[in-house]
């Protein structure tokens, strides 16, 4: 085994996968300090890829998600040739094997998940109780090390210029993430986070809502029933989202990216769950409040209530999520 070796990660496609990714990459740091990491990953993984400093760079995934297209595969997995000593898959699917085997990477870890026996040369055992924690899943490729909770980089001269296009100051605004890339039944309702944010209004503090340009709908919903609000998806890059949520007092998001990205910043965080459960995907953060109804119908992991009535979200109170700010207000500020 090389003592510095060259190491390619074949990344997640979710914003929160890859936040939580950093478990894997801390630790095969901690093992191999000399080692080189890169990630293929999509093109916009690259403001998250800097903000951690065990990655050397990221290389653009060349393919669209879902796409199998063998032939792109084989032909990029030549072009990898000779550059790598290990490889470590983290999508379970068979395919996002075959850019490593076609690479001729001596070593390839991964899960089994779609028997990849003949693409993976070592396959690390998934304990049933992990396989759908994300963290400690990848966490347990390394096979060794310290898990450790993701911790983005901030850039404190990008945060300073974004607080003042923006007219917020740190520590004096409640960062809100209404969206969910994954589906509505991550998604706390609108009229919620509405009246969740004029009781933070009403207690003086200002309040951001983060997303991209596709919870613009959500985010302007939001922004007609609470009047103060500053709307901000769609209208920040996801550097500018990182630096900014390091600023904010506090963050209320559903599980999602962002949410992940809130908790590797440093800033307490109310996780709000539907669909999915909080002893799978937690904010992995110091401060923190789970809410979660915990119903006989949930988790479903479905994109879509397959009931057609959201209980779980929809009757999941403001004030219920407004106590567990609270406590989370109580903490004492970053310094």
């Amino acid at each position: 085994m090389a003592e510095s070796p060259t190491i390619l990660v074949i990344g997640p496609r979710w914003v929160g996968d890859m936040v939580m990714a950093q478990c894997l990459f801390s630790a095969l740091k901690e093992l191999h300090p000399n080692a080189a990491i890169d990630v293929l990953a999509p093109a916009w993984a690259a403001p998250l890829v800097k903000r951690m400093p065990e990655l050397r760079q990221q290389i653009d995934f060349p393919l669209k998600p879902g796409a199998l297209e063998f032939t792109i595969r084989r032909r990029f997995g030549r072009l990898l040739r000779g550059r790598y000593d290990r490889a470590y898959i983290l999508p379970g699917s068979w395919k996002s094997a075959l850019i490593p085997f076609f690479a001729r990477i001596p070593r390839r870890f991964g899960n089994l998940r779609e028997m990849r026996y003949g693409l993976l040369t070592d396959i690390v055992p998934l304990p049933g109780s992990v396989k759908r924690r994300t963290a400690q899943a990848y966490f347990g490729l390394a096979q060794g090390g310290t898990f450790r909770a993701p911790r983005l980089s901030v850039d404190a001269g990008n945060q300073a210029a974004l607080l003042s296009r923006f007219g917020l100051e740190p520590e004096k605004f409640i960062a809100l993430m209404p969206g969910a890339e994954f589906g509505p039944a991550k998604r706390w309702p609108s009229e919620h986070y509405a009246g969740l944010a004029r009781g933070f209004m009403a207690k003086g503090f200002r309040v951001a809502l983060f997303g991209s340009k596709n919870d613009r709908d959500v985010t302007a919903e939001i922004a007609s029933l609470a009047s103060g609000v500053v709307d901000l998806a769609g209208q920040t890059r996801l550097e500018d989202a990182i630096d900014l949520i390091a600023a904010a007092r506090l963050a209320v998001s559903n599980d999602s990216g962002l949410m992940h990205v809130a908790a590797a910043v440093g800033t307490p965080v109310v996780a709000v769950y539907g669909s999915t459960s909080p002893e799978n995907t937690p904010p992995l953060a110091e401060h923190r409040e789970l809410v979660w109804l915990n119903l006989s119908c949930s988790p479903c992991h479905e994109k879509v209530c397959p009931l057609g009535h959201l209980n779980c979200l929809k009757t999941l109170e403001v004030s219920q999520v407004a106590a567990a700010a609270e406590r989370l207000l109580e903490v004492p500020a970053a310094v």
